[in-house]
């Protein structure tokens, strides 16, 4: 019996498919040449769209192949892990702090959400003990002057 969510692998000259990407040749509409984009499955957007290479006879693509497969693979996949890397900053930010005499690190954590975001500050020790957790507004700015007068406020609620 066939599960219904396993897809089949697709190996076509202009499209080609494993168990989580899809690989298609389509004409480049800036130009006379061709791209090739690469979809993880499930997704709605390609998560790269690059030019491909002209076949021999310079009208039509180069054929995808297992080799040009993997290798698109790679960089779409890096791609990716780049945008969540740089998600993840945007969402996460730290500064450390000396707060009379004690080295503190204070942290903002945004979650993002449709119906709306939430945003948590926290600060701990340089042992790593949390000293103190408080909501605040998911345009909270951390900055080393807002997490000191934070935590000189001991850590009250920023307004």
């Amino acid at each position: 019996m066939t599960d219904p969510d396993t897809l089949q692998p697709v190996h076509e000259p202009r499209l080609w498919s494993d168990e989580r990407w899809t690989a298609r040749v389509i004409k480049n509409e800036d130009d006379d040449g061709w791209a090739v984009s690469m979809t993880l499955h499930g997704e709605a957007e390609p998560a790269l769209v690059g030019p491909w290479t002209m076949g021999r006879d310079k009208k039509n693509p180069k054929p995808l192949d297992v080799s040009a497969f993997n290798t698109l693979v790679k960089t779409a996949s890096e791609v990716l892990r780049r945008h969540e890397q740089q998600l993840h900053a945007q969402l996460n930010k730290s500064v450390a702090v000396t707060v009379q005499g004690r080295r503190l690190r204070v942290a903002l954590s945004i979650v993002p959400d449709d119906e709306g975001a939430t945003a948590t500050l926290s600060a701990t020790d340089d042992l790593g003990e949390e000293l103190a957790r408080v909501p605040v507004p998911p345009t909270f700015r951390l900055t080393t002057a807002s997490a000191t007068a934070w935590a000189e406020g001991d850590f009250e609620r920023p307004r």
